[in-house]
């Protein structure tokens, strides 16, 4: 990717966590440095110019929850493309799950990913396992692996089971000042789940993951921070009792945050049915029901809900086109996160914009214990430039991943991200 470092972005509009900037500015750069913020700034003779016609600019968005596959799994992503994904998502940094063959268990797979990345204009910074070879029975080297660059520890893809192997975890990372993350699943109580168990499960004759699978570990591990003092962060909450369960912990003063996955603020159980099984509605947890979708809504408006994120999980096209019980769980969601939150949440009034910016840029860095990025004189510029009232179709020649798992081909998104800089490079997205 060339560099930009000498540009001038003219007609945006700041948006921050707080507030949103009446007017339009254009915003100067130099040498990937934010120098002048004027409305009235003319073009030097070596800078690049790029308009962009009223469009918002905040600080760079990041998703906290991503599967970029590499190393190990690089047929279905690889960190290259994953980023370019991102990129046209409007995120700028992404934080990469660690069930990667091998897994991120020792700090030399830590600062692979984080080589691969350097050159790239999206910001990787590694989650590490929890257990050594994401089993379950003992820890990791905790300190070296953050010596190394890991931002946080879980076991994604599986839940930290084992009650007491959780506790001493959450000792160990509350004295490095680190989260765990952790995908909370009560195995005996959900396998061989497909779908989320209800009514629809029960009609299509699939066996089902039942809500209190997920709030049973969600409660067992608020008492463990209780106990520890150790920070949980719940890992793409999708029911009603979870995000109530995270509001009472909550108002207790116990250390824990949770995030959520545009799908499950979106899609139902009952796309399943009206999809005819269609693998790309397959993930887990899965898509609930029309309460749990208001529940993490009204989540995220009162401040339950910390984050957005998309739980991107590319797959090879030959893994998904199976049968339903035999296809592997998980969607793209880099690439349509803007969108769909757009639809959802902007222009139905539930959040403001800068409750969405705050969820999209402050918030997944403060539990990441990461610089949050600003727009302002001095800074070193890491941007996403985006708009709220675009109407386009998402089709695949959009997808940017190595991977098409996506039930969005054909959706009209709400809303687009128009453009990224970071690390000295401008990506504007088509």
């Amino acid at each position: 990717m060339a560099q930009t470092p000498n540009l001038l972005l003219q007609n945006l509009r700041i948006v921050t966590a707080t507030e949103i900037a009446p007017s339009s500015v254009s915003i100067r750069i130099k040498n990937g440095v934010i120098s002048q913020i004027s409305a009235d700034l003319t073009p030097e003779s070596d800078e690049t110019v790029q308009n962009f016609n009223g469009a918002y600019v905040s600080g760079g968005w990041m998703d906290m929850h991503v599967h970029l596959r590499e190393p190990g799994f690089e047929h279905k992503e690889t960190i290259e493309t994953g980023c370019k994904a991102a990129a046209f998502g409007g995120f700028t940094a992404v934080a990469c799950m660690p069930n990667t063959n091998p897994p991120i268990h020792t700090r030399d797979v830590v600062e692979y990913i984080i080589k691969k990345a350097s050159t790239l204009p999206v910001d990787v910074h590694p989650i590490a396992c929890v257990s050594k070879d994401r089993k379950g029975h003992s820890i990791t080297e905790m300190a070296d692996l953050k010596e190394g660059g890991a931002v946080a520890f879980s076991d994604d893809g599986d839940p930290v089971f084992d009650a007491k192997l959780m506790r001493i975890a959450l000792d160990y990372a509350s004295m490095l000042d680190m989260p765990i993350i952790n995908h909370e699943e009560d195995l005996a109580l959900s396998r061989p789940g497909h779908m989320h168990e209800g009514k629809v499960s029960t009609r299509l004759g699939l066996a089902g993951t039942p809500s209190i699978a997920e709030e049973v570990m969600i409660a067992r591990d608020i008492l463990l921070a209780e106990l520890t003092g150790g920070h949980v962060h719940v890992a793409h909450i999708s029911t009603r009792n979870g995000v109530d369960l995270v509001r009472q912990a909550r108002k207790k003063g116990i250390n824990v945050t949770t995030e959520v996955c545009p799908h499950h603020f979106d899609l139902t159980e009952e796309e399943i049915e009206k999809r005819e099984f269609d693998t790309n509605c397959k993930m887990h947890p899965p898509l609930r029901t029309a309460d749990d979708i208001q529940a993490m809504i009204e989540g995220l408006a009162d401040g339950t809900i910390d984050v957005i994120c998309t739980d991107h999980a590319p797959h090879a096209l030959e893994e998904k086109e199976v049968e339903f019980i035999y296809a592997p769980n998980g969607i793209l969601g880099l690439e349509t996160a803007w969108g769909v939150s757009v639809r959802c949440l902007l222009d139905s009034g539930a959040l403001t914009l800068h409750q969405l910016i705050d969820k999209l840029c402050d918030k997944p860095r403060e539990i990441l214990r990461l610089d949050v990025p600003k727009v302002a004189v001095g800074e070193t510029a890491n941007l996403t430039i985006f708009n709220t009232d675009a109407r386009w179709e998402f089709t695949p020649a959009h997808i940017k991943s190595k991977s098409v798992n996506t039930p969005y081909v054909g959706t009209t998104m709400h809303g687009k991200a128009l453009a990224i800089y970071n690390k000295g490079q401008l990506v504007i997205n088509d």
